[in-house]
């Protein structure tokens, strides 16, 4: 089941990541044609263009997460027995999940009173609430995500929370090869 909702939750961050992309490139090309080609334009695609900027910026944290993306100073904690390195981690881990909780708590109330205001987006023919909802969206997957790295580490699958420099590099098939 574990592995299940961690392929499900990765197509979804793929797709929308992959779709905010485009969107982003369609919208501003689009803008930079009309603009110059026949001085006109949409007055919305900056706004719009900043919105699915948001949404990607979201995800992208949690799909980081899965990929073991994020970076970590890991010079103390790499000297450390492999018990207290894990223990660190779990130290860290627990303080991700303090700030993700305040940010989905803030995340939360400022959509709960961008809701209760009613205002629409300043260009966009969009509830803001609606827009914003990408908020409290992007830090639940982050929390997700913690919860799925937190069991990595208590199996033992795992010491850190990212990595120090990087993913690792991926190693060409004929490089494993013996005698090449």
């Amino acid at each position: 089941m574990f592995a299940t909702l961690n392929r499900a939750l990765g197509r979804i961050e793929e797709v929308l990541i992959c779709t905010l992309l485009v969107a982003m490139v369609l919208v501003t090309f689009s803008q930079v044609i009309s603009r110059y080609g026949f001085n006109a334009g949409w007055v919305w695609s900056l706004e719009a263009t900043t919105y699915m900027f948001g949404g990607l910026l979201m995800v992208g944290i949690s799909f980081a997460m899965r990929q073991h993306a994020h970076m970590n100073v890991d010079a103390l904690v790499n000297v450390l027995p492999r018990p207290w390195k894990r223990a660190a981690t779990l130290l860290a881990i627990a303080l991700c999940f303090v700030y993700v909780s305040l940010m989905l708590w803030g995340a939360l109330e400022l959509v709960a009173r961008l809701r209760d205001l009613g205002s629409n987006a300043r260009d966009l023919p969009v509830r803001r609430w609606v827009l914003m909802s990408m908020l409290p969206l992007g830090f639940g997957l982050l929390g997700l995500r913690l919860l799925q790295v937190t069991v990595e580490v208590v199996r033992g699958q795992r010491d850190t929370l990212g990595t120090a420099h990087g993913p690792a590099p991926a190693v060409s098939p004929a490089a494993q090869e013996p005698g090449a």
